[in-house]
């Protein structure tokens, strides 16, 4: 079965540009344009992977991160952001994040984040 990534960015293009990445790379893909549309879609819980931004308008990354763990729903997570530094990077990883990526990022390094996020070894 296809794994189904998820993304959730408030940036259009972004989100536009890594569901073609990720599309062409064979996944099956579902782009959202903030948390609230995440949680208000059916079945979150089939989602395989989330690529999530941090900062985002309304609920932020994080919060997205804590409600999900409230509703006992895991997903691997992939944290993507342009405002870097330490404390985000350690909520990051306190949190759980599977992996965490400062934008811009390359499309390697998201495939191989969405890989190790998924449990995959490299090829």
């Amino acid at each position: 079965m296809t794994p189904v990534i998820g993304i959730v960015d408030d940036d259009a293009s972004i989100l536009r540009a890594v569901r073609r990445l990720l599309g062409a790379a064979g996944f099956s893909v579902r782009t959202f344009g903030s948390a609230e549309e995440f949680l208000a879609s059916e079945h979150p819980e089939r989602i395989s992977c989330l690529v999530l931004d941090i900062h985002l308008n309304g609920l932020s990354g994080f919060e997205l991160q804590d409600r999900l763990a409230q509703s006992h729903i895991t997903i691997p997570i992939v944290f993507i952001t342009a405002h870097d530094d330490l404390p985000t990077r350690e909520r990051a990883r306190r949190g759980g994040a599977s992996e965490y990526l400062r934008k811009p990022f390359d499309e390697h390094s998201l495939i191989g984040a969405i890989g190790k996020a998924l449990g995959r070894t490299p090829s």
